[in-house]
């Protein structure tokens, strides 16, 4: 995995690729969750707009600091040697997806009503399912898909130099 282009190569790229994703994920959950929520509107979508820019610094926090540890250490238990690309893509994406949708299913309900309240934890079982879902497949379908394309864009624009 090590000479993958479609993934980063250093820490500048990983840096890259975590803007990509986060940004794209970001602006694409978070407005489909909150219409989901209160309907899809003009209105409701403007609001979303305003608290995007807190679920970014959530996202790429928690992402850093939350899921990529745990990730870390759970894939070697699940990922044998003669697992290929998509496999292991695939199991990243479900336990990031995992991780962070738990997370966010109660601090976005937070930030989302600007208010700490234990209002998630009651609805915990209702909301989270359908987040990990949205948040899953606009991984997999197109944030994903994106920042690889443009990882191997650029490492095959620094091959050619």
């Amino acid at each position: 995995m090590h000479g993958e282009t479609r993934l980063p190569r250093n820490a500048k790229e990983g840096i890259l690729f975590l803007l990509i994703i986060s940004i794209i994920s970001v602006n694409t959950i978070a407005p489909i969750i909150v219409g989901l929520e209160r309907g899809f509107s003009k209105e409701v979508y403007i609001d979303t707009l305003k608290i995007i820019p807190f679920m970014w610094i959530i996202v790429v926090l928690s992402v850093r600091l939350v899921a990529g540890p745990v990730v870390g250490k759970v894939m070697p238990k699940f990922i044998g040697q003669t697992d290929g690309f998509n496999a292991r893509v695939l199991l990243n994406t479900f336990l990031n997806v995992t991780v962070l949708s738990i997370l966010l299913s109660i601090i976005g309900t937070w930030v989302g009503t600007k208010q700490i309240s234990i209002e998630p934890f009651k609805n915990f079982l209702h909301i989270w399912p359908r987040n990990f879902g949205i948040a899953f497949w606009i991984e997999l379908l197109v944030a994903q898909p994106i920042a690889r394309f443009a990882m191997k864009t650029l490492h095959a624009r620094q091959n050619r130099k």
